[in-house]
């Protein structure tokens, strides 16, 4: 963690206010919001309704069973037309009132819940019984309000206590806690429906029922839906460590055993927080509060190290789990205005945004010093429901601004001819085909929200509760029946809980803090640290030392010296069972404040050189599409070539038209050489080297290269990107670019040459903005007259000088990982595809980017890790590369988010 975060407590400079947004410019990005809607909904439904998805690279919609598996993140389609339901109340709260009408229809005549198909419980849960409910209030509150749905009776309801029926199979289990999956037609009956045989579930997945199932039982009068969600939360506040008063990430379904004792704010847990709080709201029951309550202290105790929010283990909560962050964690500062606690929310809000500005949007994962971790962004839409949220606490247009931010950034990089695509990876700009349906659900909800005002909109939001799919249910539901819990389901009474420090806190959406300045004070020092602005002055050397401090690369495991001066940082080690060495820091156990900076120091480097040991591997390559129709808005990855031009060394990189060499294989002389020439050749794998596939076009005259695999059907969703390597002779002679594209990603290509005829592309390290590729002329499909990217300005800031008690007021912890027995196993090495280019994807499949395991697809960190057939096995000679983690339990803690969140 770097030094600097500790400007958090120590800055105590003067700030001026900026001007406030004017009504004009919020209606302006309002509209926008809805035309950003139009386009994203629209080509839903004209290129893959009735589908559960649209796949907006390839306008098409995505059915499950049809398209190439993507593992567990395919469990939340249903063949139930998944996008138009998690949308209908969407478009009430967008004043689309005919639409929604059109859309309703839609549902009640074309969609089928009886398929025989295997989803997630957790997913259909939240968004199509939420869906289904939200659809529903929307439609009442139309009618009753005599505008429109006048026809209308309660169809969506029958519809969604037909869903909920098909859920309630997967909690008979003994602890209440529901299985994983259910088969939408035949239940839980074992493996014959491919369900029942999971034996673990996320503790979000069981505890996020209760406002779905509560909502459904008040609706229709049948008690059993809410009875069950109880149920499971109640399971799971049992089986709540008791001296933490924390829950693990993933619980055994059927004996209770916490399979994953990692506890955070993030994937796996989230929304369980979230749901005692809002089940407090929703249904006016104590008990949820009391929970929550409780839990929250914990979480401000051992998690929130403000502005960071890290995971601990749950039987030692002083031990950090992991040293990043995953995106899912965004949600919490709008938690925290709904609690009433906004300190903590401005500042890691205030985190997240400036990350968000660091790499355009916000990393799946990213580490405590804000690098990118895991490089995906499925156009998830929490950080903008908390910017919703602050802005609504604190009336400060900052967030105002932050919300124009998230608009530009869409528009400029994820916006494509069909929708918005999702990015495979921040640091490059590639998409990937994919468009889920809570970008509809819940990123123009709050995006609207946040620019509109009370006239604008065509009910009173106050009156209802946000699901964690953004689904509106009425707060009219706390009367529906009586549940004044004096008595949990399981017998548990509310007296055994010590109450003594609650803060009884109902929502508060009114302005909290007179002085618009005081948020300020908070975000500018975080904004430093982010981006490093304000560099910490030096200090003095702690006197007796008489020693530079200990540096990273010189660290040996098994030096008593080392360990000494590891101890004199607040540095411990850990030996775990595996033969790995944690290292922990504890900056309140350093000797001094200037030996806990050391300690921060050193185990920031240790962080840095596990980045260095991919050195030699190049990160992947972007293919932007930049003539009509697609004017940059389509972006491909690519694997790049260890010869030929360097394209992270070129400012501008190569742009040209695309065209067919002839033969396609590249392999003998090009025969086309007049249409090749001046422009980007397009290659088909196989048959000879890649090495001598650019000396042929280079020498016809082409500027560029791009390689399609000839293997049907890969994809860099689902088969890991390789770098290209020479044919073992000098290749100094090969000076265009060559890269590398799956089969899917090629079709994109020849498809567009084929409807299009000229094709222009730039091929670059990462995708350009816009209007650089345009250079000051109009963009092409502009949005809105005027839109202008909005940079804030660089401002000066004060730093005070560090004293040791303001030092170590601020507790900061982080960890690495060390292995301690030099396993072979350990150290990813790097891989190149052999130079023959003639074996499938996935022999050849060496890691392409500096992090191999950030970016990739589930299904390719499986198998993404090397052997080292050059390991030392003398212990007392360990080098630093040999100690650094092997990041596995960080792989399985992705396959997990992977599995119960995305």
């Amino acid at each position: 963690m770097p030094p600097v975060l500790f400007l958090l407590m120590l800055s105590g400079a003067m700030f001026t206010l900026g001007q406030a947004m004017t009504r004009e410019e919020k209606q302006q990005l309002r509209n926008q919001v809805v035309e950003m809607f139009d386009h994203a909904y629209q080509n839903y439904m004209d290129h893959a309704y009735p589908a559960d998805e649209l796949m907006p690279l390839t306008c098409r919609g995505r059915v499950r069973g049809l398209e190439p598996s993507r593992g567990d993140v395919d469990d939340a389609l249903g063949k139930f037309s998944l996008t138009l339901i998690d949308t209908l109340d969407t478009l009430v709260l967008l004043n689309k009132t005919t639409e929604f009408e059109a859309a309703v229809r839609r549902v009640l005549s074309d969609v089928r819940l009886d398929n025989d198909v295997v989803v997630s419980v957790f997913e259909t849960n939240i968004r199509v019984l939420g869906g289904l409910l939200g659809g529903h209030s929307m439609a009442v509150m139309l009618k009753e309000g005599g505008q429109s749905m006048q026809w209308y009776q309660d169809e969506l309801l029958h519809m969604a206590k037909d869903m909920g029926l098909r859920l309630l199979p997967a909690f008979n289990t003994s602890s209440g806690l529901p299985y994983p999956r259910v088969n939408l037609k035949y239940g839980v009956r074992g493996p014959e429906t491919r369900t029942g045989t999971e034996t673990e579930t996320c503790t979000a997945c069981a505890g996020t029922m209760i406002l779905e199932f509560a909502a459904l039982s008040r609706f229709t009068g049948d008690p059993v839906f809410e009875a069950h969600a109880r149920r499971a939360m109640d399971f799971l506040w049992e089986k709540r460590q008791r001296n933490s008063n924390l829950v693990g990430t993933t619980i055994n379904i059927h004996n209770g055993e916490w399979v994953r004792r990692d506890s955070g704010v993030g994937a796996g847990i989230d929304s369980y927080y979230e749901y005692l709080l809002k089940a407090y709201v929703l249904l006016g029951d104590d008990l949820f509060l009391q929970r929550f309550n409780i839990h929250y202290a914990s979480i401000m105790k051992y998690i929130s190290q403000p502005p960071l929010l890290l995971d601990v283990h749950i039987h030692k909560p002083l031990l950090p789990a992991r040293t990043w962050m995953d995106s899912l964690l965004a949600f919490f500062p709008g938690l925290q205005v709904l609690k009433g606690d906004i300190r903590p929310a401005i500042e890691t809000h205030e985190m997240l945004y400036q990350v968000t500005k660091k790499h355009n949007f916000l990393p799946e994962a990213f580490t405590t010093d804000f690098r990118v971790h895991w490089a995906q962004h499925p156009l998830r839409p929490e950080f903008a429901e908390s910017t919703y949220f602050l802005y609504k606490a604190t009336g400060d247009s900052y967030y105002l601004e932050a919300g124009r931010t998230i608009l530009d950034n869409l528009n400029r990089f994820a916006r494509v001819p069909c929708g918005f695509a999702a990015m495979k990876d921040v640091r490059t700009g590639s998409h990937e085909d994919r468009m889920d349906s809570f970008f509809l659900a819940e990123m123009f909800k709050y995006l609207f929200l946040l620019f509109a005002e009370p006239e604008d909109l065509p009910f009173d939001v106050e009156d209802y509760v946000f699901t964690t799919e953004a689904h509106l249910l009425p707060l009219s539901l706390s009367a529906a029946a009586s549940h004044s819990s004096s008595v949990s389901s399981n017998g548990t009474s509310e007296e055994e809980l010590d109450d003594s420090n609650f803060d009884w806190t109902c929502p508060n959406t009114r302005l909290m803090f007179p002085d618009p300045a005081f948020p300020r004070n908070l975000r500018d020092p975080i904004r430093s640290a982010v981006d490093k602005s304000c560099p910490r002055p030096p200090t003095n050397r702690e006197p007796g030392i008489g020693r530079p401090p200990l540096r990273a690369q010189d660290f040996m495991a098994n030096n008593p010296e080392h360990l000494e001066l590891l101890r004199r940082m607040g540095v411990s080690l850990i030996h775990l069972k595996d033969g790995r060495v944690q290292l922990v820091q504890h900056a309140t156990q350093a000797v001094s404040a200037v030996a806990a900076e050391d300690g921060v120091r050193f185990m920031q480097e240790m962080m840095e050189l596990s980045s260095q040991q991919q050195k030699e591997q190049l990160p992947p390559r972007a293919i932007q599409i930049v003539s009509h129709p697609f004017f940059g808005r389509v972006v491909l990855t690519a694997g790049p070539a260890q010869f030929g031009t360097d394209l992270s060394k070129s400012s501008t990189g190569v742009r040209g038209f695309v065209t067919v060499a002839e033969p396609y294989s590249g392999c003998s002389e090009i025969t086309n050489a007049e249409y090749v020439r001046g422009h980007i050749a397009l290659l088909q794998r196989g048959q000879c080297m890649f090495a001598e596939k650019a000396r042929h076009v280079q020498k016809a005259g082409a500027i560029g290269g791009i390689v399609i695999d000839d293997n049907e059907g890969s994809s860099s969703d689902t088969a890991p990107l390789f770098q290209m390597a020479g044919d073992g002779r000098n290749t100094e002679d090969i000076t265009l670019p060559l890269l590398f594209v799956f089969h899917k990603e090629g079709n994109i290509l020849l498809e567009a040459l084929k409807v299009y005829r000229e094709v222009e592309v730039l091929l670059s390290d990462k995708a350009r903005d816009r209007a650089a590729i345009f250079k000051g002329k109009p963009l092409p499909g502009s949005l809105i007259e005027g839109s202008v990217d909005v940079q804030e300005a660089e401002e000066d800031c004060v730093t005070e000088a560090t004293t040791p008690t303001s030092f170590e007021s601020t507790t900061q912890t982080s960890a690495v990982e060390l292995d301690e027995s030099v396993s072979p196993e350990v150290t990813p090495s790097p891989e190149t595809s052999p130079a023959e280019d003639t074996s499938p994807p996935e022999e050849e499949a060496g890691p392409a980017e500096a992090e191999p395991d950030l970016a990739q697809p589930k299904e390719e960190r499986d198998s993404d890790r090397t052997e080292d057939s050059e390991g030392d096995t003398d212990s007392s000679s360990q080098s630093v590369d040999e100690l650094l983690a092997d990041w596995r339990e960080d792989l399985e803690a992705f396959q997990q988010m992977e599995k119960d969140e995305l």
